[in-house]
């Protein structure tokens, strides 16, 4: 499995779309086994979560993310964990431990100039 953290410097990210990279974490026996760090390639309108499907993505943990977003990576079968927050290496290990559970949170915050990602 591939996880996806929106990640700024070694912190979750506050905003999914509007994060500087991404995490990602190649999981297997319940173990990370490999770690890439990509640049957000842009913040368009129903493009991350085919893009991340596309890279294997399974589960994407955020801090917020804007609902639209959610319902788009359940249509591509990826898990979103939200309301996430931290050092990115602590969050995946409680990740692995089964101790980090989704709060449902979505972005309340204006969207304006993304549509598309909006509640």
């Amino acid at each position: 499995m591939k996880v996806a953290i929106a990640t700024d410097g070694n912190m979750v990210a506050e905003h999914f779309g509007r994060c500087s990279q991404y995490s990602l974490f190649n999981i297997a026996d319940g173990k990370v086994i490999s770690k890439e760090v990509i640049a957000n390639p842009g913040h368009q309108p129903d493009f991350l979560p085919g893009y991340l499907a596309d890279l294997g993505v399974t589960c994407v943990i955020v801090s917020g993310i804007g609902s639209r977003a959610v319902n788009l990576f359940c249509e591509k079968g990826i898990d979103v964990i939200s309301g996430a927050g931290g050092p990115i290496e602590a969050v995946v290990n409680a990740y692995l431990g089964g101790r980090l559970q989704s709060t449902g949170e979505t972005c309340s915050h204006d969207h304006e100039g993304h549509e598309g990602w909006g509640n």
